[in-house]
């Protein structure tokens, strides 16, 4: 039988600051990608300097970074790939994700003691592809989203490699992650980072010999969006994703807000932490929820966790988001009294505003005594990432969200 560990949590970072937040908020480790080889070619992903600097924060605080190589390789992308992963190694990160098997065996050959993850964009379903992974060197392997807790507990009975799944974030409808559509229909290639997410379109029904004339899929007035998944959240189920063996739970969202790696992590770290206490006692706090509330999200889904999902995982009337509160400014320092604090929304004097520290308690600030970055009073702060003072009695550590409810 394996062992059970607690499980590491794994945070995506899209960017410098998005890493900060998720670590500072509870990671145990991220994931990020490069400027190339990634599949997420509209995040702003890391230059070489900024990777070195990524892996460097990280570890003075003791925690991971992952790398995502995981596009589906063309013959021209071999060429400069074996410098790139060299990079990876003198950067000193932690574990490359893979899905390509070229990609891999020059990975094992270019960086031969670089520990090397299997990403999900493999489809690994079932234990002897698992077993395979690992004859192959693999020291992790990212299971397929299309399993259900059963699946993953026979898995792990089978098989000795670390195992990890995904708990939260968006769901792609093609297997896994792999889709052709984009490339299709617009000649960008998910496979290869740079997806259009054409699943998210409004679709209609055409007929060959009624040129021009558009039918509704369903009968509503707003179209259709027939391949428009829900959100995944898990965390309910995190006793039976442990007791599955699953030693790393990944959130999915490296395109996401620093806002959303800030609370989605902060929720998750805190139930991670009380369902390995006391298992049999968990329980999902409605404060936790209400977190996930404020952060943009599609509804939620359990996806195939608890067996293969209905009609209503899906979403048909609507791509828009959802989310109850909207990130409005960042907290920088605070000194005698005044707090520093850098813009992303509109703010004005007067308004109540909630603060998200990174402990995941919540507190009130009313904008009071605002002044710009040479001390003149305003009364508003409008300008993008603009840096302006206000009065906090209370002291409010840095990197703490500011956001009011939205609408």
């Amino acid at each position: 039988m394996r062992k059970l560990v607690k499980p590491e949590l794994l945070a995506p970072a899209g960017n410098m600051e998005k890493l900060r937040m998720a670590l500072l908020y509870g990671a145990d480790a991220v994931y990020l990608g490069g400027k190339v080889f990634g599949l997420r070619a509209f995040a702003s992903n890391f230059s070489p300097d900024e990777m070195k600097e990524a892996v460097r924060y990280a570890h003075s605080l003791n925690k991971k970074v992952y790398v995502t190589v995981n596009i589906f390789a063309h013959n021209e992308d071999l060429q400069v790939l074996p410098a790139y992963l060299r990079r990876l190694q003198e950067a000193e990160v932690d574990a490359l994700l893979i899905s390509d098997l070229g990609v891999w065996a020059t990975a094992r050959e270019v960086v031969p003691d670089m520990p090397l993850h299997v990403s999900t964009q493999a489809n690994t379903t079932n234990w002897a592809g698992v077993k395979a992974w690992e004859q192959l060197g693999a020291s992790r392997v990212v299971l397929a989203r299309e399993l259900s807790f059963n699946e993953m507990r026979e898995i792990a009975d089978r098989t000795e490699v670390e195992l990890e799944a995904f708990v939260h974030g968006a769901m792609c409808i093609s297997y896994s992650g792999r889709c052709w559509l984009s490339s299709y229909l617009t000649g960008r290639d998910g496979n290869r980072g740079a997806c259009a997410q054409v699943c998210r379109w409004e679709f209609g029904l055409t007929e060959q010999k009624r040129p021009g004339e558009q039918f509704a899929v369903a009968e509503d007035e707003r179209g259709t969006y027939i391949m428009n998944s829900k959100d995944l959240c898990l965390l309910p189920y995190l006793p039976q994703l442990m007791q599955a063996g699953i030693c790393s739970f990944k959130i999915e969202g490296r395109m996401k807000s620093a806002h959303y790696a800030a609370s989605v992590v902060s929720v998750y770290r805190r139930a991670i932490d009380a369902c390995w206490e006391n298992p049999d006692a968990f329980a999902v706090k409605q404060e936790w929820l209400d977190e996930l509330e404020k952060v943009s999200h599609r509804p939620y889904t359990t996806g195939f966790a608890l067996g293969r999902p209905d009609a209503s995982a899906q979403v048909y009337t609507t791509s828009a988001y959802l989310q109850s509160h909207d990130f409005v400014g960042l907290a920088q320092v605070w000194n005698k009294g005044r707090l520093t604090v850098e813009q992303r929304n509109h703010m004005k004097a007067g308004e109540e505003l909630e603060v998200f520290l990174p402990d995941g308690s919540l507190r009130s600030l009313i904008l009071q005594d605002m002044r710009d970055d040479e001390g003149n009073t305003i009364d508003c702060a409008p300008h993008a990432q603009q840096v302006f003072t206000c009065r906090s009695e209370k002291e409010i550590p840095a990197n703490s969200i500011l956001r009011r409810k939205s609408g």
